[in-house]
């Protein structure tokens, strides 16, 4: 035997080849699928599915094929007081977040491996597609981005840290999605030809306003619509409404397109404006993670994502707080949002990243 690896399985043909390739490196193997919430604590339909027990009975079909151990653990209060919370306090501050983030940084990659420890695993495993690399000379655990550049997850993973990337495994790294599946099919997984989760789990019908509204109980407080100049064009819903960039949905009728460029929490105040309102030509980052190294001793050169499916854009990062960083790129970007996250790029590596605050030290964007 290898070693012992804990497999994260969600029911998804993802994990569950990636539990199938460890077990076939010799590995000791045990599947956990997480239980992180119940439609009824969110206020949800019962036909929305995550955590579903369709879910979990596809996780324990593939772990029986597979004659490997599989049990299912309660992970629903760390998931409410790390993501839930999390995802509603971005929003009422003003941003927008990434709730998948906060999943992989707080449960995935933090209870789970808390958990595996218990158990005496000291690997965990999961079916993201990116890659694990040790760099012996500066003693450091590398995140390089997935073979399939289509489904590479680098982006959602920048915040895992060197004592849990050095007990992670994943196995997808080198294969593509099509490599997957006919893996999945070979060996007669019924989630074979499951469909991919495209939603945040605990808000499948993309309504986040209305999941908040429910989750909390209160109703967002409306406010003044202002143009560039501070002129009062109308009255907003709820800042929780809006993001940067958004058209559609405001309310009011212009004689050209006109976007959602600044919210200021401060003074419950949302700024419209043309599309050259929307672009930035720096940020500043907080809450940095850095993996390639310990910190940013001076300007560097790197290429930088705002958004996951965002094209990497050139830019130079330099580190001006302890956790925090300036990024100054070569072009500037459409609606830089804060509450998503800024990852840093050398080629094929991460850098590191953090959470976007603003465009600039003291500006309408940061909240």
């Amino acid at each position: 035997m290898k070693g012992k690896a804990v497999i994260a399985m969600s029911g998804g043909v993802d994990s569950s080849v990636a539990a199938w390739l460890m077990k076939e490196r010799g590995y000791d193997c045990i599947g956990i699928t997480l239980k992180l919430f119940t439609n009824d604590d969110l206020g949800l339909k019962k036909h929305y599915s995550c955590c579903s027990l369709e879910d979990i009975n596809d996780a324990r079909n593939v772990a029986y094929r597979m004659d490997m151990p599989h049990y299912v653990l309660n992970f629903s209060e760390d998931f409410r007081d790390q993501v839930i919370r999390r995802f509603i306090e971005t929003y009422e501050q003003g941003g927008t977040p990434n709730p998948c983030i906060d999943c992989n940084r707080y449960i995935k990659f933090e209870s789970l491996l808390r958990r595996a420890r218990q158990l005496d695993f000291e690997t965990i495993v999961t079916g993201h597609y990116a890659q694990v690399e040790a760099d012996r000379p500066n003693g450091r655990f590398l995140l390089k981005k997935a073979r399939d550049a289509q489904k590479d997850q680098s982006y959602v993973l920048y915040c895992l840290t060197q004592e849990q990337l050095a007990h992670t495994v994943f196995p997808l790294g080198d294969k593509t999605k099509g490599e997957v599946r006919a893996i999945a099919l070979a060996r007669g997984f019924g989630n074979a030809k499951k469909h991919d989760s495209q939603d945040i789990c605990f808000v499948p019908d993309r309504d986040y306003p209305r999941f908040i509204e429910t989750y909390t109980g209160k109703q967002p407080e409306g406010g003044n619509i202002l143009d560039r100049t501070g002129a009062v064009l109308g009255r907003h819903r709820g800042l929780i409404r809006y993001t940067i960039g958004q058209r559609r949905g405001v309310g009011l009728s212009f004689p050209q397109p006109m976007y959602v460029a600044a919210k200021s929490v401060a003074d419950n105040t949302l700024t419209v404006g043309p599309e050259e309102s929307l672009y930035s030509r720096s940020l500043i980052a907080g809450d940095c993670n850095f993996i390639a190294c310990a910190g940013l001793e001076k300007p560097r050169r790197v290429t930088v994502k705002t958004r996951y499916l965002q094209a990497e854009q050139g830019a130079v990062a330099e580190q001006v707080g302890p956790r925090s960083i300036r990024i100054d790129f070569d072009e500037p970007q459409r609606a830089v949002t804060p509450g998503q996250a800024a990852v840093l790029y050398d080629g094929e590596y991460v850098v590191g990243g953090g959470t976007i605050l603003g465009d600039r030290p003291g500006s309408a964007h940061t909240w």
